[in-house]
């Protein structure tokens, strides 16, 4: 009976377009690995497509820009390594060597305590906690296993870092032939809007990586100060670990302040670490509040709650690397959804029916 229920092409176009989704779904799946390596590297690409562009003008080579430009890129870790590894290296042979006389402090404090000395007579907590330090020294050898495993981590992330390089440069030097020839490829009143749209989503993401420099120098700079104020060793290197971690949205303050507050615990117990304890908590709640939506919402022109929702729900769903795109991805959203609008409502303009006017296309 016609009309009784849908015809059998309908059935099989439905169940056709469930099966390819399926099978799209499953092959981003199992290319996630690749998939996100590609979009870390156009995000690398849009951000450096600024200094290469600037340093094009003056070299007239955009070859050699790259190059120079890429150079930096991969000095500026090695530069890191340098300020980082020594002094991490010294503080970790001198707390291994130092472990024994923290654990006779530790018990001479038991002892002078009478609650304390309830306890350990109980539980001989010092007692094993001495006889672990001084075995420290001799199980350093069976960390052996664990720095091969380490060292195979670093490899496979060494390799990912190449590949997301070489894949950036690829797409500095052909993207922007790639994204003309997509943008030519749409009916021609498209045009202007797509191309407006792709230039405000790499300012967007320029500006949001120039504002998050900008945010971890502040961290960097004012933990220094602290840091010297407190006579903490190597203030230097540690406001360098601020810095970085601090690119980290929301959660990068925190994972900073508490590898300084671990250093503070061996050099002024317990005043530095309560000094650094109290003012890393009033400073990540005026950066979180304060700092980081008002920068990016003037880097990025996203409004201060949405950039907050976007780091929630980015890192939620993909961890640190979800948290780092979050902001430039809801920039990118909120470009093209305006645009559009705006676009929708230019073809929507009133013309006599069946006709179309110049640069402006009937609606369909």
């Amino acid at each position: 009976m016609s009309g009784a229920g849908p015809s059998t092409r309908a059935v099989v176009r439905v169940v056709a377009i469930v099966v390819v989704s399926g099978i799209a779904l499953y092959l981003i799946y199992r290319l996630r690995t690749p998939l996100t390596w590609i979009v870390v590297g156009a995000f690398i690409a849009v951000t450096l497509s600024a200094p290469v562009g600037m340093l094009q003008k003056r070299l007239k080579r955009r070859g050699l820009a790259i190059t120079i430009v890429y150079f930096g890129l991969i000095l500026v870790p090695v530069v890191f390594g340098a300020v980082l590894v020594p002094p991490l290296v010294q503080e970790t042979n001198n707390l291994i060597d130092k472990l024994p006389t923290y654990a006779q402090d530790v018990q001479d404090a038991v002892l002078e305590s009478k609650t304390l000395r309830g306890i350990e007579q109980d539980y001989d907590i010092t007692g094993k906690l001495q006889e672990q330090a001084e075995k420290l020294p001799s199980k350093l050898g069976d960390a052996t296993g664990v720095l091969s495993d380490i060292g195979l981590g670093i490899v496979n992330s060494l390799f990912a870092l190449i590949t997301i390089l070489i894949l950036s440069a690829f797409m500095i030097s052909s993207g922007g032939r790639w994204v003309n020839a997509m943008i030519s490829s749409r009916p021609p009143p498209e045009h202007e809007m797509l191309h407006r749209a792709t230039h405000d989503i790499s300012a967007a993401v320029i500006g949001y990586v120039a504002g998050a420099l900008g945010q971890a120098i502040v961290a960097g700079v004012a933990s220094f100060i602290v840091l010297t104020i407190l006579g903490v060793p190597y203030a230097a290197a540690l406001a360098l670990i601020v810095a970085l971690l601090d690119i980290v949205p929301l959660v990068g303050a925190t994972l900073g302040a508490i590898v300084v507050g671990l250093v503070t615990l061996f050099n002024d117990f317990p005043t530095a670490t309560i000094v650094w304890s109290i003012w890393s908590v009033i400073y990540q709640q005026v950066e979180n509040t304060v700092i980081q939506p008002r920068i990016q919402s003037r880097t990025v022109r996203v409004q201060p709650i949405v950039v907050i929702i976007a780091v929630l729900f980015g890192s939620a769903l993909f961890g640190v690397l979800g948290a780092l795109l979050a902001i430039p991805a809801a920039a990118t959203i909120q470009i093209l959804f305006r645009e559009y609008r705006a676009f929708r409502r230019f073809t929507k303009v009133e013309v006599p029916s069946g006709l179309v006017t110049e640069g402006i296309s009937a609606p369909r």
